[in-house]
């Protein structure tokens, strides 16, 4: 049974360790999601097995003769809406939508790529950066943990934190990111018009992309009273 104040991981590793088509996989997905460079694989196989705890216990309900009524329709329920809370499934699914969940939208839900979709920082990795120095704040408490699944409800209230030099919305990087969105936006509405350029959508600001990742690597991105920790 072992010592209940030492607890199992609950993290599965691949049951073989050089499968060249899942490794090659899972580096295309470090690099889409800005994973840490060591100990990125870790990550990974964290989302993959509470993906798998999810589908098992799907399985199990749909297996069932009748789940319509009884503890078996409340665990159902149960499991659906804990999903749909987390932006895992849309409104109105049905247990059998769990089996349709990938890795890469479990991925999705973590705090680092949603400060990224939201407009919080210029990549993946300026997200994950951002979060560790302490930066990003859900309402009045700090996240410091880029793995951190946030809740539909707790989207609204992303921001950066009080005492983030980010926090001051004339910052040359709010500025800069301003600019981005609504070039960007621009471009998305001149393509649905006239179609794409034959150099894409974005190919005009890439370059400008670039120097906001070299500027935020260059500058300090905390203050002296903010504690530093490893990414």
């Amino acid at each position: 049974m072992g010592d209940p104040k030492f607890a199992r991981s609950k993290t599965q590793t691949p049951t073989h360790p050089w499968k060249q088509a899942r490794i090659d996989e899972e580096h295309a997905l470090k690099e889409k999601y800005g994973l840490k460079k060591t100990g990125g694989m870790n990550e990974i196989w964290r989302e993959k097995s509470a993906l798998r705890r999810h589908r098992n216990q799907a399985m199990k309900l749909i297996g069932r003769v009748d789940t319509s009524e009884g503890h078996y329709a409340r665990e159902e329920n149960d499991l659906v809406n804990s999903l749909c809370r987390q932006g895992l499934l849309a409104e109105g699914a049905r247990v059998d939508d769990v089996l349709q969940i990938e890795v890469e939208n479990m991925l999705s839900r973590r705090l680092q790529s949603v400060v990224y979709y939201r407009g919080f920082a210029p990549s993946m990795r300026g997200a994950r950066n951002m979060i560790v120095h302490g930066h990003i704040s859900i309402g009045e408490q700090r996240m410091t943990v880029p793995g951190y699944h946030i809740l539909k409800s707790e989207e609204e209230q992303l921001c950066y934190s009080s005492n983030s030099v980010y926090n001051n919305p004339d910052h040359p990087f709010r500025v800069e990111m301003e600019q981005l969105r609504l070039t960007m936006v621009a471009d998305e509405e001149e393509e649905a018009v006239g179609g794409a350029s034959p150099d894409g959508p974005h190919a005009a600001t890439e370059e400008f992309v670039e120097q906001i990742k070299k500027d935020s690597a260059e500058a300090p991105i905390v203050e002296d009273t903010i504690p530093k920790e490893a990414s």
